[in-house]
């Protein structure tokens, strides 16, 4: 029951940035329209939306890092973790009212990217139920991250230090 009041407090807090609709939903749908112009201008297989929507959707989990990341910082910044900490909850309380509430989005975020592949022209295939399957677990793993990320870091620090880690494989 605290768990789920914490979980409550985290979801309004989410729904409250305006960047969590914008990075989390429309930019992850932006690319895979654009990807999918591009596939169709191109004279080789490169683009297609089969193996592009589990691409963005797994990019678009990042983003979920992101938000739990400073979620947390942002709590540990204005000392509300330390107040909370004074309350009967213990870590298992914590981290399932951190957690929980990325799910859904995760979810969404899963749910939305497909839809637009099918409208797009994504053929159904029986190999997008384990597809997503493999994608729920895949988020649960970006959640983690960010819980992980906003232990140590600052809500300025995650940010950074996502940055840096994704532009540290291109180099």
């Amino acid at each position: 029951m605290k768990a789920l009041t914490f979980a409550e407090r985290n979801r309004k807090e989410i729904s409250r940035d305006p960047m969590t609709l914008l990075f989390g939903m429309f930019l992850p749908l932006l690319m895979l329209w654009l990807f999918s112009m591009m596939a169709e201008k191109m004279p080789f297989d490169l683009f297609t939306l089969e193996k592009l929507a589990p691409a963005i959707i797994v990019f678009s989990f990042s983003f979920i890092t992101l938000f739990t990341g400073m979620l947390i910082g942002r709590d540990k910044s204005s000392s509300f973790l330390m107040r909370i900490f004074a309350s009967p909850m213990d870590a298992t309380d914590y981290l399932i009212g951190y957690a929980l509430p990325l799910l859904p989005v995760a979810l969404l975020q899963l749910a939305a990217c497909y839809v637009t592949a099918l409208l797009l022209g994504m053929p159904v295939t029986l190999d997008a139920i384990p597809a997503f399957g493999v994608l729920v677990i895949i988020s649960l793993l970006y959640i983690a991250f960010g819980l992980f990320f906003g232990t140590f870091f600052t809500d300025r620090q995650v940010g950074r230090c996502l940055r840096f880690s994704s532009t540290s494989r291109l180099g």
